[in-house]
């Protein structure tokens, strides 16, 4: 197999991603303590919450107290996803490493979650880009294009206005890009194209994979984006999570099967799968009733696999 990086990030969203669409309102000690352990585990880049209105996710209204402590913990790169400048102004408030501007290829699916025109929220990150700057912070900005693979809004959302608007998010000030199938449409064949496009758009400044496995392809589609040398894809530890303006969007990649994926491979993560395997049920343990997915809690670790110790 061709063209596969020697390391990969496994980039953890549970804490955002995954709360935000399920019921359960999770404590902030536990919050911590699940940051805890993952830092423990060798997870190095987490999105620790969400800066939006608690009325309207109630899951995400103590990330500023999430945040302060993500900044504690020794190498953790802690990032936060932001709606618009206000979001941003308290992502910078918190010295946030990275803050996600998540911005939807399908018009309807972004009046939806942003209540913005794509365009609008491009605009967006020019502004949120200025108080960046303004502000002295080193807080990264990266542009996140939601929908890229279709929408269940929607419908088709055609690869030229994904890239159109990537290009734009770049021209607009975002350090750099990802690309999100929020919605699980994508296959290793689409995947292939659409990144090997993005790819030589943003080149070095294209940073991550985002994939949902509503219908069982995100690490099929992982693979196809590792191939073409990407080295970050978001997870969700038990696979939790999903988008609350995206009916079916249900189950991000599960972190534990996506490390165990890259490091069968032989791909570096960093990961102790142990570690990690143990903190999914203790997480699983506090979601009891919510949807928790994933393969590799129930058949565990094979005797064959490497285990490699943390960084």
């Amino acid at each position: 197999m061709n063209g596969l990086p020697t390391r990969a990030t496994v980039r953890e969203v549970g804490l955002r991603d995954g709360l935000q669409s399920i019921a359960t309102v999770l404590p902030t000690e536990r919050k911590r303590e699940w940051l805890r352990d993952a830092v423990a585990a060798g997870q190095r880049e987490i999105e620790v919450g969400s800066f939006v209105p608690a009325r309207l996710l109630p899951q995400m209204a103590d990330t500023a107290e999430v945040l302060a402590y993500a900044k504690t913990l020794p190498g953790l790169v802690a990032s936060v996803l932001v709606p618009n400048l206000k979001g941003a102004e308290r992502a910078l408030d918190g010295d946030a490493d990275l803050m996600i501007l998540p911005l939807s290829a399908s018009h309807a699916h972004s009046l939806a979650n942003l209540r913005k025109t794509p365009d609008e929220v491009v605009a967006e990150l020019a502004r949120i880009r200025a108080a960046r700057d303004a502000s002295g912070r080193k807080t990264l900005i990266e542009g996140g294009v939601g929908t890229a693979f279709g929408c269940t809004l929607q419908g088709v959302v055609e690869p030229a206005e994904v890239l159109r608007l990537m290009q734009a998010l770049l021209d607009a000030g975002a350090d750099r890009v990802s690309l999100a199938d929020t919605v699980g449409y994508a296959d290793p064949l689409s995947v292939s194209r659409l990144f090997e496009q993005a790819l030589k758009i943003a080149g070095d400044r294209f940073c991550c994979g985002h994939f949902h496995d509503t219908r069982g392809l995100a690490l099929a589609n992982v693979l196809a984006a590792a191939q073409l040398g990407v080295t970050r894809f978001d997870a969700s530890l038990a696979g939790i999570g999903g988008c609350p303006h995206a009916p079916g969007a249900s189950g991000n990649a599960s972190t534990e099967d996506l490390g165990f994926m890259l490091g069968a491979m032989g791909i570096d993560t960093g990961l102790d799968m142990d570690a990690l395997l143990a903190l999914r049920a203790k997480v699983a343990g506090w979601l009891t009733g919510e949807q928790t997915n994933g393969a590799l809690w129930r058949a565990g670790l094979p005797k064959t696999f490497q285990r490699a110790a943390a960084h």
